[in-house]
């Protein structure tokens, strides 16, 4: 099992966004670099661990 820290905007997309979708899954597109987009895409995988981390926000916070 791999972990994986995930950047986020909460304008953009937040924790409330992703807990609304249905099971909490969402697809993650619009990812401009080539180096994060092909580890998102070829080495995430299910059951690892992912924590999120908002910047843009009152409280920056993991």
């Amino acid at each position: 099992m791999a972990c994986w820290l995930l950047k986020t905007e909460p304008d953009s997309f937040s924790l409330d966004d992703l807990a609304a979708r249905p099971g909490g899954v969402e697809p993650w597109d619009g990812v401009r670099n080539y180096q994060a987009r092909n580890f998102l895409r070829d080495e995430l995988r299910e059951g690892d661990e992912v924590f999120i981390y908002h910047s843009s926000c009152a409280v920056p916070a993991v």
